[in-house]
């Protein structure tokens, strides 16, 4: 009679057949994106020409693991080729993306969105014409639940980050809270999370503030009013660091006593712009601290992001595009010289990833990948210390 560990054992292979099985046929032929000597990855990522200053770290970041791993020799002697789109932060053009860089520009995988509308349009696509979808740096409910079998994030998600805010907050005497997230399905479902999370802490959310991408000053001065009004102890954000640093300029100047947190995406670059109102603000990590040594994923980055850019400045963008792409190295890596999309998934259930002593869960039924968060303050020198 077989065990409990025996029975899920049985189990766990018996998908990883289904999902293998499910390849069998496009398999056989040659191999999209995949040459003798090259690795053609697909990419959308919301970099607004250059606007969006987290697109732009995580891109150094990215750019600084891949340079040096394609100096080295590439993967089992193949080139990791990049192609990039910018989506502007627009869902329906990250979509557009990730059609394009498969159905005409030959992308073995889709990799490395940022921002949840248009993380969640690519894993569309991704879907819809069976192509694994590895490291969302997006927080986004969906990504997870339900289930997807071909998209592999590597971060934790969002409601994880809430949880850390929130219980921080909670522990502090606070109750009462509000929510700034984007109007749209996923903000909502954000909001959803938010409004579990305080049910089971205690909490009450007592300003939920939908946006849209585009805000003016007179918008932002109701939210500051409502804000107000609500008497909300504690803000979060998810996304929009831009419209959220407006916000809290507003609400200064507004006398508004609303303790302000935020997550990880662009935090180093949403306190820095805060400057002197940044003080004493909690922030939501999904990577350990970019600029101390006391990890090995930290002193492994900061010696190649330091050869790649000497005077390129540590953040918490370029650390996470960095461990995502030593991520996708690592998977292209385990799943050997003989590469197919199906081999590449197979790969990730057979063996847990771990960079530079960060692991990373992949199993049929759940793509994890990490669950870690920290938590940093900004200090009244301009610095983050967790």
């Amino acid at each position: 009679m077989l065990d409990d560990d025996s029975k899920a054992a049985i189990t766990r292979r018996s998908i990883l057949a289904l999902t293998i099985a499910a390849w069998a046929a496009p398999a056989a032929a040659a191999e999209p994106g995949v040459s003798a000597t090259e690795i053609i990855i697909g990419q959308s990522i919301t970099l607004q020409g250059g606007k969006n200053d987290y697109g732009v770290a995580v891109m150094e970041g990215i750019k600084a693991c891949l340079d040096q791993v394609n100096a080295a020799g590439g993967v089992h002697g193949r080139r990791i080729v990049l192609r990039t789109l910018d989506d502007m932060n627009s869902s329906t053009q990250a979509e557009a993306n990730a059609r394009k860089l498969v159905a005409e520009q030959g992308a073995f995988v889709l990799f490395g969105s940022i921002e949840g509308g248009p993380s969640t349009a690519v894993m569309k696509a991704a879907i819809d014409m069976n192509v694994p979808f590895f490291g969302p740096m997006a927080g986004s409910p969906g990504l997870r639940r339900p289930h997807q079998p071909l998209v592999f994030p590597v971060r934790a998600e969002h409601r994880e980050e809430f949880r850390a805010l929130m219980n921080y907050g909670r522990e502090r005497g606070m109750r009462r809270v509000a929510f700034l997230h984007s109007d749209s399905e996923v903000g909502q479902a954000h909001l959803a999370n938010v409004e579990l999370l305080a049910k089971e802490l205690g909490m009450q959310v007592v300003a939920a503030q939908p946006i849209k991408s585009e805000v003016d000053d007179a918008q932002l001065d109701t939210i500051v009013r409502r804000l107000s009004a609500s008497q909300a102890q504690l803000m979060f954000n998810h996304g929009s660091a831009g419209i959220y640093e407006r916000l809290i300029r507003k609400a200064r100047t507004a006398g508004v006593s609303t303790v302000f947190m935020a997550i990880n995406s662009g935090s180093s670059q949403l306190a820095h712009k805060l400057g002197p109102l940044a003080s004493g603000m909690v922030f939501a990590q999904v990577v350990p601290s970019p600029f101390s040594r006391s990890t090995q994923l930290a002193r492994d980055y900061q010696d190649s992001f330091r050869k790649a850019g000497p005077d390129k400045a540590f953040s918490y963008g370029s650390l996470e595009g960095w461990l995502t792409a030593r991520a996708l190295v690592a998977a292209l890596t385990q799943a050997g010289p003989g590469l197919s999309r199906q081999r590449f998934v197979a790969a990730l259930y057979e063996k847990k990833i771990s960079v530079s002593g960060y692991p990373l869960l992949y199993a049929p039924g759940e793509h994890r990948g990490s669950t870690f968060v920290d938590l940093a303050m900004f200090t009244s020198d301009q610095r983050f210390m967790h």
